[in-house]
């Protein structure tokens, strides 16, 4: 994993190259619109971030931020996190039907959506889901799966 030392979001996208900028910035904008309260978009782990901050939830294994989602430019593609279809099956299975309904063959993780241009992922699709992810329903599924 490529990972950056830009202190803000705004100059991490400066690091990149114009196309990857341009479709970062294509699936940040769908993360951003959709994102409900509670979330923070910050810098963290060398990526574009969202996350609980700690004033919300301050008991996790590794005494930092919760991440909810995560945008990265990798040596080879573009990386799309988001940590809520690893929790929840319903929601995995909404994004691969997004991308069965693009036509396209998802180049999937657990948590991981790779990629190389914003359109060959289904952005509407990312922005159903996100946007059915309270901060509420984040905390009680990463409750459930940690056990």
């Amino acid at each position: 994993m490529v990972s950056s030392k830009a202190a803000t979001v705004a100059q991490y996208l400066r690091e990149l190259s114009e196309d990857r900028r341009s479709e970062l910035k294509k699936v940040r904008r769908v993360i951003n619109s959709n994102l409900r309260e509670g979330f923070e978009e910050c810098m963290n782990w060398g990526m574009i971030s969202y996350q609980v901050p700690l004033a919300i939830y301050p008991t996790t294994y590794n005494k930092k931020p919760l991440m909810f989602a995560a945008l990265a430019a990798q040596k080879n593609n573009l990386s799309l996190y988001l940590m809520c279809i690893y929790q929840s099956p319903d929601l995995l299975h909404e994004i691969k039907a997004g991308f069965e309904r693009l036509g396209n063959k998802p180049n999937m993780g657990k948590s991981c959506i790779r990629f190389k241009k914003a359109d060959d992922i289904p952005l509407e699709t990312i922005g159903t889901v996100i946007r059915k992810m309270t901060l509420k329903r984040f905390l009680a599924e990463y409750e459930r799966v940690k056990g």
